[in-house]
């Protein structure tokens, strides 16, 4: 029999609190197919029990709350031709969705990274608390990947065009970037986030998700200011534009720093990354639900395992970490309709939602 330190999800009680703890420090509790099949049979046990009030998502060790999702599995799954990948994508997105209408109290503790999985495991729960080491982005366009987890869903819907950008750059967001982005409510210290477990354990069975947020909110100091809301005027400017090449120039036309980086740092991207990225974020707009963003993602998680950058981009990361991936197609200019088509033929089997 395992014990906690060798359980990649930790389920245990506390009080009134059902809580969830990813338990791959090492790993900056990356999600594998075991872990999401974990997590979703815990939501099932505590649904079921009456005697839990909330159920709380945090992750082990100090450097983060889940780094998203373990991409040497999915890498090794695609070479190989074996289920895992679909498996693991059509779970998790299924995990995403029913997050996303969790009966009871949802309270994800984002703290330190919390990137592409770990978004979804916490961004769509109903009570999101970051804190002063949070840092938060969906960075798939750096691995010839694009951003999923119903991220076609949320970043669409942030203020102006800063998911846009968010979603094309793969740059991080702060505890008070991801409060005025919409993707968590409340910054609470890293120092205190024990006492939040405390409270939450003695939260009275049957409290309604109100009672929970006034609760979190007694806790939470005060707001710091946003560097995103700072930018947004230029982000909206350039970003609001439904073509990579118009972004390109309108960064090019403006003056100042922020500009500049931005514009190298989309030239280092995989150009099928960010166009295909660009219209999963216009079609998100348009969606009318979350299940809808999810299929069309899953669609496109297919065809990714047939392009040949996600392979490169996750050799370059992580496998032999050179950074320094060859995309092909090499240019922003040769990905044109029929590279982008195959990505938006409708999955063979929809998720159930």
């Amino acid at each position: 029999m395992q014990n906690n330190h060798e359980r990649e999800v930790i389920i245990e009680r506390r009080g009134t609190a059902g809580i969830i703890r990813l338990n791959r420090p090492k790993a900056l509790n990356s999600l594998t197919l075991g872990m999401v099949r974990m997590i979703d049979a815990a939501l099932d046990e505590f649904a079921d029990d009456d005697g839990v009030a909330s159920v709380v998502v945090t992750g082990e060790g100090d450097r983060g709350f889940c780094a998203g999702g373990d991409i040497r599995a999915l890498h090794k799954s695609g070479c190989s031709g074996s289920e895992l990948a679909e498996s693991f994508w059509r779970e998790e997105f299924t995990l995403n969705h029913r997050i996303a209408s969790y009966a009871k109290p949802y309270v994800a503790l984002m703290d330190g990274i919390t990137m592409g999985g770990g978004v979804g495991l916490s961004a769509h729960g109903r009570h999101r608390i970051v804190t002063e080491r949070t840092r938060l982005a969906m960075p798939e366009t750096g691995i010839g990947y694009f951003p999923d987890v119903g991220a076609t869903w949320l970043l669409p819907r942030m203020p102006g065009e800063t998911g846009t950008w968010a979603g094309l750059t793969g740059q991080e967001l702060n505890a008070a970037d991801a409060i005025y982005a919409g993707l968590a409510d409340f910054e609470i210290s890293s120092s205190r986030l024990p006492d939040v477990i405390d409270a939450l354990a003695r939260l009275p069975v049957g409290s309604s998700p109100v009672a929970c947020e006034a609760l979190l909110k007694h806790l939470a100091g005060k707001a710091t200011e946003s560097r995103l809301q700072a930018v947004r005027p230029l982000i909206d400017h350039a970003f609001c534009f439904d073509r990579i090449e118009e972004v390109l120039e309108a960064l090019a036309a403006v003056e100042g720093e922020f500009a500049a980086k931005t514009r190298k740092t989309l030239q280092t991207r995989s150009p099928t990354s960010l166009k295909l990225t660009l219209r999963l974020l216009r079609e998100g707009r348009q969606s009318v639900n979350l299940a809808a963003c999810l299929n069309r993602e899953l669609a496109a998680c297919m065809q990714i395992l047939k392009s040949a950058d996600f392979y490169e981009g996750v050799r370059a990361a992580v496998i032999d970490k050179d950074r320094n991936p060859k995309w092909s197609p090499s240019t922003i200019e040769a990905v044109n309709a029929e590279v982008l088509a195959p990505f938006f033929k409708p999955a063979d089997r929809p998720l159930a939602l």
